[in-house]
């Protein structure tokens, strides 16, 4: 059985997300989606909306779980007995950036990094923008799952 991980914070989960989701899906025969919490970054959703709205949008692809990344990506992956980690990209800066984070996995411990090219027509999204958007009164519903707007919007009302 191959297995993948498909890592990142999803903060929001995108359609751009859902799209590599599923052709992962159709390379391997379970994806993890590793909902992992960044410490560069500052999260607009709490790690257990995130994962709950990761949870929805896959529920209809078929071999892909969500599960939260405790630690060393590539532990996880080993625990999980992951052959690959996947990554979208979206463009060639998407390369540049995860390049040297699939070197250094491979580097610890031998996992390699599949990278997959989202669909074009969603290569625009990405979900720092989806929360600019949001912030400044946009609507995020053609780049989101059914349940993000109004986890987005809760969350704003928040912070």
């Amino acid at each position: 059985m191959t297995i993948a991980v498909l890592p990142g914070s999803f903060d929001p989960i995108t359609l751009g997300h859902l799209d590599i989701a599923a052709r992962a899906g159709a390379l391997f025969d379970e994806v993890i989606v590793a909902v992992a919490h960044n410490s560069t970054k500052t999260p607009l959703l709490d790690l257990e909306t995130r994962v709950r709205l990761a949870a929805d949008a896959t529920a209809g692809l078929d071999g892909v779980r969500v599960e939260i990344v405790d630690g060393l990506l590539v532990d996880f992956c080993a625990r999980r007995g992951a052959n690959a980690i996947v990554k979208g990209l979206r463009g060639g800066a998407d390369y540049d950036y995860e390049r040297p984070m699939a070197l250094m996995n491979r580097s610890l411990t031998g996992i390699e990094t599949v990278f997959v090219t989202g669909d074009n027509s969603l290569s625009h999204i990405a979900s720092s923008l989806v929360r600019d958007v949001a912030r400044h009164g946009g609507d995020i519903a053609p780049y989101v799952p059914d349940g993000v707007v109004d986890a987005v919007t809760a969350a704003l009302r928040e912070a």
